[in-house]
């Protein structure tokens, strides 16, 4: 009752103005952020050509799929590379407010109940806000039409201006940038065609949860059966899992996100399916073909190929776009020719812990697939792999750039932009936390370089492996090395405990290497495993 109390107290002091709202905390040393999000996470708006209304279509609760059809199903047009409306009458913007920050916050303003769903970029704007950024100084948004390829030139044209603005805004100083899932893919992309302006620009890019060698599980669901952005009771009122699949054909976005075929996959990522045949004596049998990325291709062909909506009473036909695949591939020609240009460093953050499809199988031996062409129709089943629920680790990892360093973090694809130990660690390469880990007794500042963690279960008994490695920054009282830090040192320890019943036990051991001190750096890793039996 007392806080109750203490808090209308001070409310009612603010609204007479006997107190002063506290001011926010602005740290004008900072480096300029650019956020970058990635599918679907950019807000859309509609503008009637006619009569200049705008109405927002992604993301939307009342009237969501009557409007997403309406306004965003789009055909490609292979001569421009580019994904126009099918109403003539309708442009698609991304709004500019906040300096780009408005249209990667919160994706749908008006919901209130279940807002969470929606969130994209804003856990991450209140909690750099707090670090001492402000918005049109140091923190800015990069919204875009996420229906386009990632290297469409009229997005390049935006991102240079939008890199141009930045450093006049803060005063000619350098940017970082930080990507989301398949933003990661569209800095790669300009970075690629445009290392010139990336290098004038650009200070550091840290890319969190990027598909660099697609996220194969993931599309090929979303090219046969669709994929919903919104789980849970929210989804009836949402966009259906058919309206997105009709967009989602259309996409070059999508198509350079599947598998990539030419990525030496450590289990090669499959399309497989039950079938039905019959011999010629009229017996049938059911075997499971597998396919692999470019085989596949001619599965979704067959599969596609009576696709069709229906569009102001006319039947339009979006089967399997060989012109759309044609232009992915190129895509991903680019970014395997990309480079991070000298002056610049990348970081990359990926997610683990979660299970996350790889193959996708359709049917099954007691409910083979006789059609093609049900597919679309079909529940499919995932074979799983480590990563974040959407992008596998090894593609998230497998960025083929020079990185300063790689961190994997247990989350969620959407969840792990709003993860405390991302916020620490980004703020740390941000030099944005004034050294939140410095030891002023030992001077000392310890930078996590890499982490996994791996747990599986194997003859009753629970298995835990964990390789972490950080950076010892130092220096020497006398300023030089000390005498025996050319050596290499190996340690290593053991523990082991019996449950007070003796049915229960585990043992652990780990092992700590600590590599000889160069330039005021120490490199560690420590490698550990526990083994434990319950009752």
């Amino acid at each position: 009752m007392a806080m109750l109390i203490e808090e209308l107290i001070k409310s009612i002091e603010m609204w007479l103005k006997l107190i002063k709202k506290p001011q926010e905390y602005i740290d004008p040393n900072l480096d300029p952020v650019l956020l970058v999000p990635g599918v679907a996470g950019s807000i859309l708006n509609a503008v009637d050509k006619k009569t200049g209304r705008t109405e927002r279509v992604w993301v939307r609760i009342l009237g969501a799929d009557h409007e997403f059809c309406d306004k965003l199903w789009c055909r490609f047009d292979p001569s421009t590379g580019k994904t126009t409306n099918l109403d003539p009458d309708t442009s698609i913007e991304v709004p500019e407010d906040r300096y780009g920050l408005h249209a990667i916050d919160n994706l749908d303003p008006d919901m209130i109940v279940g807002s969470d769903c929606v969130y994209y970029y804003h856990d991450m704007i209140v909690e750099m806000l707090s670090w001492g950024y402000q918005e049109g100084k140091t923190l800015f948004g990069f919204g875009y039409d996420f229906r386009q390829s990632n290297r469409l030139q009229e997005t390049m044209e935006c991102f240079a201006q939008k890199l141009e603005s930045i450093h006049t805004a803060s005063g000619g100083k350098k940017i970082n940038i930080i990507s989301h899932s398949m933003g990661g893919l569209l800095v790669k992309c300009f970075m690629a065609l445009h290392s010139d302006i990336f290098e004038k620009y650009v200070k550091n890019w840290i890319a969190i949860a990027a598909p660099f060698q697609g996220a194969p599980g993931y599309i090929t669901s979303s090219l046969l059966n669709g994929t919903s952005f919104v789980h849970g009771w929210e989804e009836r009122f949402f966009i259906s899992k058919w309206s997105m699949h009709q967009l989602l054909i259309e996409c070059p976005s999508i198509y350079e996100l599947m598998g990539c075929p030419d990525f030496h996959w450590e289990h090669a990522p499959l399309l497989e399916i039950w079938k039905e045949k019959s011999n010629s004596n009229g017996e049938s049998s059911v075997v499971l073909e597998s396919y692999s990325p470019l085989e596949a291709v001619s599965v979704y062909e067959l599969a596609l190929s009576n696709n069709k909506v229906t569009y102001n009473g006319e039947k339009i036909s979006l089967p399997f776009n060989l012109e759309l695949l044609k232009w992915a591939n190129k895509t991903r020609e680019i970014l395997c020719h990309a480079k991070v240009p000298d002056k610049v460093k990348f970081y990359n953050i990926y997610g683990t812990n979660y299970e996350t499809p790889h193959s996708v199988c359709y049917g099954s031996q007691n409910a083979p697939i006789s059609d093609l062409q049900q597919l679309p129709f079909v529940q499919s089943n995932y074979i799983s792999v480590d990563g974040d629920g959407t992008v596998p680790t090894e593609s998230a990892k497998a960025d083929e750039l020079k990185a300063e360093a790689r961190v994997g973090v247990p989350g969620d694809h959407r969840g792990i932009i709003c993860d405390r130990h991302v916020f620490r660690v980004i703020k740390h390469w941000l030099r944005a936390d004034h050294d939140p880990y410095y030891n002023p007794t030992n001077d000392y500042v310890i930078l996590p370089t890499s982490f996994d963690i791996e747990r599986h279960r194997e003859k009753g008994l629970d298995v835990t492996s964990l390789r972490e490695e950080w950076e010892i920054v130092s220096e020497s009282q006398d300023g030089k090395e000390n005498a025996d830090s050319g050596k290499t040192k190996v340690g290593s320890i053991s523990v082991s405990h019996v449950g007070d019943d003796n049915t229960t036990w585990e043992e652990a051991h780990a092992t700590v290497i600590v590599h000889p001190k160069s330039e005021g750096k120490q490199h560690v890793e420590l490698n550990a495993m526990s083994v434990s039996a319950r009752a």
